[in-house]
């Protein structure tokens, strides 16, 4: 199979309200107030962080944005966007299910909305390229799921047809936009149940 894995809440720890709760105590008293302050700080992904996410602003503008649209202090803004790399550790399951994956012969690869900074750290931080044959970040092709052009770069890039394509995200809206352009998909909540679809998936 050619399975491709998103990374922030499948490969790599992206779970913004606690991550805001844990940042930001003196706002965020726990991870229910986390998830109406990470809805204002990343907008779903859309707005200020879509662009930044998509590599059409920097790291700086980015901050000032997020800081001029809600009133919080740049300062306060600048200290999460420099927390984020830190948050994005390893999961320990999703990384075993990739290695029994690999071993067992499957080709994988890697589709993430990723701004480029990041996708740098991630790079330096991990073998990424032992890991995957190969991969697309939003920060370095100047666009983002769930858009369609992505996936089609994505496809191009593996020279892989969609529908030879399993791909992991945690995002129902990314999945719905996968199976929309042909691609194979599922939902994304442990490594433990993902392992258990893809067998389900390879029967």
């Amino acid at each position: 199979m050619n399975i491709v894995f998103d990374f922030g809440g499948v490969v790599f720890r992206w779970h913004p309200p606690s991550f805001l709760a844990r940042l930001w105590p003196h706002r965020v008293a726990d991870a229910a107030q986390g998830a109406l302050v990470a809805a204002q700080f990343f907008e779903n992904y859309g707005g200020d962080w879509g662009a930044f996410d998509q590599g059409l602003i920097d790291a700086d503008t980015v901050i000032q944005r997020i800081a001029l649209r809600t009133g919080w202090p740049a300062a306060e803004v600048a200290q999460v966007v420099a927390a984020v790399p830190d948050e994005l550790q390893l999961q320990v399951d999703t990384a075993a299910l990739i290695a029994e994956l690999k071993q067992a012969g499957h080709r994988l690869f890697y589709l993430s909305n990723m701004p480029e900074p990041y996708a740098d750290h991630l790079e330096r931080a991990h073998p990424l390229q032992q890991w995957f044959e190969s991969g697309v970040f939003s920060g370095r092709v100047k666009h983002s799921k769930p858009r369609a052009e992505i996936f089609q770069i994505a496809s191009e890039r593996f020279g892989l047809a969609p529908e030879t394509c399993v791909f992991l995200d945690d995002h129902p809206a990314n999945i719905e936009a996968a199976k929309t352009l042909g691609w194979q998909a599922l939902l994304f909540t442990t490594a433990g149940q993902a392992r258990l679809d893809l067998v389900q998936l390879m029967r």
